[in-house]
């Protein structure tokens, strides 16, 4: 199961969850699984090796063992949602077309399972991309936009058009309640701001760069004077919204980092709040999926400019804003019919301010977007069930046998 496994991201933690559930459910439980990750101490945070169950380190530099570990495998899975895409860096990219590859080469079968296509900056990605897609016996597209994509690159695999896994995902029943139990000091009604430090990204290969700049070696973050400066100036907009939250609307604020990554720029924003007592940090460095979930769920109302917190929240119906960068979010956006009045660019000019009004709205009524919200998780969920049908059906075709 070839994801982004093991980097502390809550949207990947509830996705591989959910997909090794439909493994289980499809297959047996007694199904042998290997999850090869980026951080194998990360990835036992909430998975643990047993007889059934194996985590691999990929080391960064991973043609070799990806080719071994396709060997060593009957089924091949790509579960990573941004698969089909190089917005947050072409590495990985270049990981999931290899190891399809490799499938295609050792005739293994290879199924890509409910993932996204995006922008694809480099022609030479892009045609690799698209052959190595036509060599993937199944693509399982999360949404009907990203297979659209996939089909004017070129690609005549089969293909379904479904939902992204992390709507079937449950949180622990334990953790009902648990927002309150963490922060009582937290005023009655909290605002959740999801953000992301957009000028890091891509993250490029190079032979040497700053400590400070590095993801890990040979990866770097596209850091300049003027990404820099961006970023500055970004955490100073956020800070300026969390404190009128704070002082005019009377609300808590959590910084929510849906990846460990995006802790530097919570802390960067409140290190430069006037209220910074009423803000609090959630990290998916230090809180499992269950525990995130559970905080989105809770909140009064949500900026986010993570696809998965949008994802996550949904269940709720909590009102939401995004401030987006990617086709991820703008897809579902537009999908819950939200994009035109509540999906901002980050160069939208006075963001802040255009903010402060999509909150005002939202607060003082909250009940078009609940209701668009509700409308469109029953749509995801129902598609999202079908991925394990899909599954179902693949391994049949293979001559398989399957649970009833």
């Amino acid at each position: 199961m070839v994801g982004y496994n093991g980097a502390n991201n809550t949207g990947a933690e509830a996705l591989l969850l959910s997909d090794v559930a439909d493994v289980r459910a499809v297959l047996g439980p007694e199904t042998q699984v290997t999850i090869p990750a980026l951080n194998e101490r990360n990835l036992q945070r909430y998975l643990h090796e047993g007889p059934y169950l194996d985590i691999f380190p990929m080391p960064m530099l991973f043609p070799l063992a990806a080719y071994d570990l396709v060997r060593r495998h009957d089924l091949i899975m790509l579960v990573e949602g941004s698969t089909y895409m190089d917005t947050w860096t072409a590495a990985l990219l270049w990981y999931f077309m290899w190891t399809t590859h490799c499938a295609h080469v050792m005739h293994k079968p290879c199924l890509a399972y409910a993932v996204d296509a995006g922008e694809i900056r480099s022609p030479i990605s892009r045609q690799w991309a698209r052959r190595e897609a036509n060599r993937t016996g199944l693509i399982v597209a999360r949404s009907q936009a990203a297979a659209e994509r996939l089909r004017s690159w070129g690609v005549t695999t089969p293909m379904e058009a479904t939902a992204d896994n992390a709507f079937t995902f449950r949180p622990n029943a334990a953790d009902e309640g648990w927002v309150r139990r963490a922060w009582p000091e937290a005023k009655p009604g909290i605002i959740g701001l999801a953000v992301v430090d957009f000028n890091l990204w891509p993250v490029v290969v190079r032979p040497w760069g700053p400590r400070a700049e590095r993801y890990r070696w040979p990866y770097y973050y596209s850091r300049t004077p003027e990404r820099v400066q961006a970023t500055t100036a970004l955490a100073k907009t956020y800070a300026e919204l969390a404190d009128w939250i704070v002082a005019e609307k009377e609300k808590s604020v959590a910084l929510i980092c849906m990846e460990q990554l995006d802790e530097p720029l919570a802390r960067q924003v409140q290190a430069q709040m006037a209220h910074a007592d009423q803000v609090r940090v959630f990290s998916a460095g230090t809180y499992n999926a269950s525990q995130m979930t559970m905080m989105l769920r809770s909140l009064d109302l949500l900026m986010t400019s993570r696809y998965h917190a949008c994802v996550l929240s949904m269940a709720a119906q909590v009102p939401q804003v995004a401030v987006g960068h990617d086709l991820r979010l703008k897809t579902i956006y537009t999908e819950l019919g939200l994009i035109d009045r509540f999906f901002l660019d980050p160069g939208t000019p006075n963001l802040g301010q255009a903010l402060r009004e999509r909150i005002d709205q939202l607060l003082a009524d909250p009940a078009p977007v609940r209701y668009l919200l509700h409308v469109g998780h029953e749509k995801h969920l129902a598609w999202a069930q079908h991925n394990r049908i899909a599954l179902r059906t693949f391994v049949q075709e293979h001559g398989w046998e399957v649970l009833a």
